[in-house]
């Protein structure tokens, strides 16, 4: 007789999904503590080592389980997969500065307090599968779906049993490269499915013998893996309010402001979106990703891109409106990544930025250069002290890759996200 375990995690600096276990019987004690653990964990490198950290050994910090965030995965013949996304507070029961889930709250609380906003979001997310052979390519064909037998199929069938809504799963590009796209949520909730979404996928690959990888570059002179963001906001009333026809790019005055904030601060965004050495071999010409820190309507090459609309209403056209953020994949940690999009967007509307005023810049080349502009954000993006914490990790996220070819550094990032 098998006794149940339930998991309890977050996504660290590293983007990596990681927190602790106990017994299922515990899961009513635990919905109110939480369990205990060293700040240090959140410092966790991407390949496995803390290889810095601002903590040392000192410490305590509990991660509470968000019961709306429950996941139970049924699976034949094996032990179900049960666990929660979770928050850290401190000894005194106040939310832990330096909690990743904790930062986007924050930032979606002032974005509401100051504009009555609401993000309605959603993560559409590349990957390869070892489930198919690497040749010959089978780009958008149906028998590239067709070569991967059950795996997609089980893939949407446990996201609706994860309560999330699929919206796509196709064969991509490149070779064994496949995407799945799932329905807007509001706020908190849209970087909570991005985990979700990828730990169905590995759990899925698992169970069918093989194996999925997020990295945004398997080889560097290969296709990516991106991790597109679309968003847009509803008022307190669930309207939309991103678009107005006259608009420039058809988008409404406060809206343009935002997003001329995204443009202005992306190279500190790359630090947050693009977060590892092997992000910048994505971000080059002629890889159908972003170069330049510039906006484009339809246009795929661009850091934002304004998504096309076909709804013939001029409601269902505000409703199906959207801006796709194009430069994230997915190494980065979701929490983070929307935190900071919606600080620099928030800055914009503060000064009322406008897209005329905006000449787009390239895109850092290093992990290290955007790490150079996420040091002058002002503290509130992310609190000092976790900013400078991120900066520190990663920083020897990158020192500790010194020396080695892209090939070998994307191996390495392969092999864990």
């Amino acid at each position: 007789m098998r006794e149940e375990i339930v998991f309890i995690g977050t996504s660290d600096l590293s983007g990596h999904y990681r927190g602790k276990s106990f017994p299922a019987h515990e899961l009513p004690s635990k919905l109110q503590r939480g369990m205990g653990q060293s700040p240090t964990n959140l410092y966790m490198g991407a390949f496995g080592p803390i290889q810095t950290t601002t903590f040392g050994t000192r410490g305590e910090v509990f991660l509470v389980p968000d019961p709306s965030t429950r996941v139970y995965l049924t699976t034949d013949g094996e032990p179900a997969e049960h666990y929660y996304l979770g928050d850290f507070y401190d000894l005194d029961g106040r939310p832990w500065e330096y909690c990743p889930r904790g930062a986007l709250r924050r930032a979606l609380a002032d974005l509401e307090q100051e504009t009555g906003w609401h993000l309605y979001a959603t993560f559409e997310q590349e990957f390869t599968y070892t489930g198919v052979p690497a040749a010959p390519w089978r780009p958008y064909e149906l028998d590239g779906l067709r070569r991967q037998g059950t795996f997609g199929s089980d893939v949407l069938a446990r996201l609706r049993e994860a309560g999330i809504t699929p919206d796509s799963f196709l064969a991509e590009y490149g070779p064994r490269q496949f995407e799945v796209t799932t329905a807007p949520v509001i706020g908190v909730r849209a970087a909570d499915e991005a985990v979700i979404v990828r730990e169905v996928l590995k759990s899925v690959a698992y169970r069918h013998g093989h194996s999925v990888s997020l990295a945004p570059m398997g080889d560097p002179n290969g296709v990516a893996n991106g991790t597109h963001i679309h968003f847009s906001f509803l008022d307190r009333d669930h309207r939309p309010v991103m678009h107005d026809p006259s608009g420039p790019l058809q988008l409404a005055p406060t809206a343009e402001a935002f997003v001329t904030g995204l443009l202005q601060a992306m190279p500190a965004l790359c630090a947050l979106a693009t977060p590892s050495v092997a992000s910048y071999y994505r971000l080059r010409p002629n890889r159908w990703a972003p170069v330049n820190a510039d906006i484009g309507d339809l246009d795929r090459g661009t850091a934002l891109r304004i998504a096309p609309t076909n709804a013939q209403d001029p409601d269902d056209r505000a409703r199906q409106f959207n801006v796709e953020f194009r430069v994230a994949d997915a190494t980065a940690n979701p929490y983070l990544t929307l935190a900071g999009m919606v600080r620099a967007g928030l800055d914009g509307i503060r000064r009322q930025a406008r897209l005329a005023d905006h000449r787009p810049v390239p895109l850092p080349q290093s992990l290290d250069d955007a790490l150079d502009h996420l040091a002058t954000v002002p503290d509130a993006w992310l609190g000092a002290g976790l900013r400078d914490g991120y900066i520190q990790f990663k920083r020897a996220e990158a020192a500790g890759l010194h020396g080695l070819d892209e090939a070998d550094v994307c191996a390495r990032y392969t092999a864990v996200y």
